[in-house]
């Protein structure tokens, strides 16, 4: 080969070798563009998981209370309870997510609706009859109602088949049963896991449809003490001692502590809602109540007061009962257990700062 073969045929090895070594390292840039795209692709995946993890920690709260639950969806069962000195103290009550009480009687006796949602009390009770207030009331919370009997005007609207209702009357010794120790007609008792097997063997709804109310971002205590009075009369008359501390609001009935009968816990709810609405008497031993529409409400948590209103869709059962603040803002709450005070328009709440 000539001189200048010899040179040609060097050039092109050279710029052969030249273009092989371009493909090589197009080549590991290539690489390493795809193995940063799948790092990047597993921190994205990695971000969309911890974020789903937070909507999934956020959606399982209850609507109730606000409090992350296994079983925040889960349809709540609202039991009717009783307010009379000689049932005290009762049994599951610090288990409810959120807890009713109101006039059976204008001027007298008050009877509980306790719902529940998260907990499963090993023992309800005692279990009193159903009024016809009780029923829009539950409605709003799309709740499953449990009770045992109740008078004619709430009878004839549960046995229209108005909502989903456990009457102890037809499925005494089964769901419900009568403890022996207890005083008659107080010795009506139930379970959650009862109440649950039943619900679901009547093929009743158990995801609940309730949208819920507000919450705050943990707690802000204003006070280190306070009282709060609920003046339904004599002995039914409530207390609750604000403890700064804990920011719970410790219940007492007619001056002595209310207890859980399963746990021998105080009662102590983190939110008080005072509902004013009035309130007639009606065949000598009922009363009705103006629960749908609207009217004046006082709240208490984080150890202060706020005044507002309270308002329920007339002639929509299953609305919402809506908690507004004075500039019609709707309440935040504190999570934890709430209880709705609903007293006569002309009762007296007091709430005092220190005591």
């Amino acid at each position: 080969m000539s001189k200048n073969g010899k040179k040609y045929a060097f050039l092109g090895f050279g710029i052969l070798l030249i273009f092989l070594v371009s493909i090589f390292l197009s080549s590991l840039e290539g690489n390493t563009i795809n193995i940063m795209g799948s790092i990047q692709s597993e921190d994205e995946k990695s971000g969309e998981d911890q974020i789903e993890e937070v909507v999934e920690e956020e959606g399982n709260r209850s609507p109730l209370n606000g409090i992350v639950c296994e079983n925040a969806f889960r349809r709540p069962i609202a039991v009717t309870l009783a307010g009379d000195a000689e049932a005290r103290n009762l049994s599951g009550l610090s288990e409810a997510d959120l807890v009713i009480e109101m006039p059976v009687v204008t001027g007298g006796i008050t009877r509980y609706l306790a719902f529940f949602g998260c907990n499963e009390p090993k023992e309800i009770g005692s279990i009193r009859s159903a009024r016809h207030d009780f029923i829009p009331l539950a409605m709003g919370f799309d709740a499953i109602m449990a009770h045992w009997g109740g008078s004619h005007f709430a009878l004839d609207k549960l046995n229209s088949g108005v909502m989903d209702n456990l009457n102890a009357l037809y499925l005494e010794g089964t769901v419900f049963y009568r403890k022996s120790g207890a005083i008659a007609p107080h010795n009506g008792f139930t379970s959650y896991e009862n109440l649950k097997e039943y619900s679901e063997n009547a093929g009743y709804d158990r995801e609940s449809s309730f949208v819920g109310y507000k919450f705050l971002d943990g707690d802000a205590p204003s006070v280190s003490k306070g009282q709060l009075t609920i003046g339904y009369p004599s002995i039914f008359e409530v207390e609750y001692e604000y403890d700064g501390e804990t920011n719970e609001y410790l219940r007492f009935k007619n001056g002595s502590r209310e207890i859980d009968k399963n746990n021998s816990e105080q009662i102590a709810a983190k939110n008080v809602i005072v509902m004013f609405a009035a309130s007639r008497q009606i065949e000598g031993q009922y009363n009705d109540m103006d629960i749908e529409g609207e009217g004046r409400s006082k709240y208490y948590l984080n150890g202060g007061e706020v005044y507002g209103n309270w308002k329920k869709d007339i002639g929509n059962q299953s609305s919402k009962l809506y908690f507004y603040d004075e500039s019609g803002n709707e309440m935040e709450f504190v999570s934890g257990q709430i209880w709705i005070q609903i007293v006569q328009s002309d009762q007296s709440v007091h709430w005092t700062v220190g005591f």
